[in-house]
């Protein structure tokens, strides 16, 4: 039987992933453009305590939005540029081969691509497309934040070799990366670890990744069309997570926070729950735990350095479009724990 010439003419078109990329961005513009709208109105009722709380959500989640969004479309465009514009197997081939020494050089990637822990979500969903095993992209995600040398740099001129929290951020966070890469390179299905769709994008890639073409035009195409997939995957994921930070923000009390600073257990409990929660930026983040130096212990300090970019609430958003929901809270356990014991150390020997 031949099909209707009207059922031909009526149907519609598949959605593209540039098409996603367009209604993604238009919605996420017109979100960030809202909630200026709403700060903007509401300035002048700051006073009023019915409205204080509003206003406080709205400019928090504001600034998580603001100061994440450069860093996220950095991290796409980095990914685009490994997926489309190195030449085929170069990582692989200056990399080394013994898994455990992979791993360790992999997480030292940081240091020359100084990209926000927001900005290493796509980076690192890049890196499993070009063939990356999930656990050496984790490796990547929760090292990079911290071996970066803007943060490294901003950290001593907070702290300088104060109490050891430098270097007790550093070592740590590097240890603390390749720990828990080597936990996750145990795993006998490594594809399980990813999320159903973005592990299908993976086969879809290994089985066809190379039919779009090797030139120029073909690659500005592939990488305008990656584009526009990673940010309708990554904005929303943004805008919720941050939405999320800024209400826990309002709903903590700060005094509460400050009352237990100065206890050596409590002190590194509160600032682990303070740097998970805000989802303040790896790169400016020492400023602000400078503010507690005085009221908190040096313990606290360390465990909300090494805590906050290796997993926060944007962070959990953000990477739960590449991992499961798993192995986010695996990931989570782990840093808790490996950031409670590292200030409590810290608060022992000061």
């Amino acid at each position: 039987m031949h099909e209707h010439p009207t059922a031909q003419r009526t149907k519609l078109p598949q959605r593209t992933p540039a098409n996603r990329g367009v209604l993604g961005l238009t919605i996420g513009a017109g979100l960030v453009l809202t909630l200026i709208a709403i700060r903007t109105l509401t300035a002048s009722l700051d006073d009023q305590p019915a409205l204080g709380p509003v206003t406080d959500f709205v400019t928090l989640s504001l600034s998580v939005v603001i100061e994440s969004m450069p860093f996220i479309v950095l991290g796409i465009l980095l990914s685009i540029v490994v997926q489309h514009w190195l030449p085929p197997g170069f990582l692989m081939r200056i990399l080394p081969q013994t898994p455990w020494l992979r791993r360790a050089v992999i997480s030292l990637f940081g240091i020359a691509l100084p990209v926000c822990e927001c900005g290493n979500v796509p980076l690192a969903r890049g890196l499993v497309l070009r063939g990356f095993t999930p656990a050496e992209s984790i490796t990547f995600l929760l090292a990079a934040p911290i071996l970066n040398p803007i943060t490294i740099v901003t950290t001593y001129q907070a702290f300088g070799w104060d109490h050891g929290i430098l270097a007790t951020r550093i070592v740590g966070g590097f240890v603390i990366a390749n720990v828990i890469g080597f936990l996750f390179s145990r795993h006998p299905k490594p594809q399980d670890l990813l999320t159903p769709s973005f592990a299908a994008t993976c086969e879809l890639e290994a089985k066809h990744g190379h039919e779009n073409g090797s030139s120029v035009r073909d690659r500005f195409r592939a990488s305008a069309s990656m584009f526009g997939a990673e940010t309708s995957t990554m904005l929303p994921a943004l805008f919720v997570g941050s939405a999320i930070a800024g209400a826990i923000q309002v709903g903590v009390s700060r005094d509460l926070l400050t009352t237990l600073g100065e206890h050596p257990v409590l002190s590194v409990l509160v600032l682990m729950t303070l740097g998970f929660v805000i989802s303040i930026c790896a790169n400016v983040d020492a400023f602000f735990a400078l503010s507690f130096v005085g009221t908190f212990m040096p313990g606290g300090i360390v465990a909300f350095l090494v805590m906050g970019p290796m997993i926060d609430v944007k962070m959990l958003a953000l990477m739960r479009t590449t991992y499961t929901s798993a192995v986010l809270a695996r990931i989570t356990l782990i840093v808790a724990l490996s950031a409670f014991t590292l200030g409590l150390g810290v608060n022992l020997i000061a």
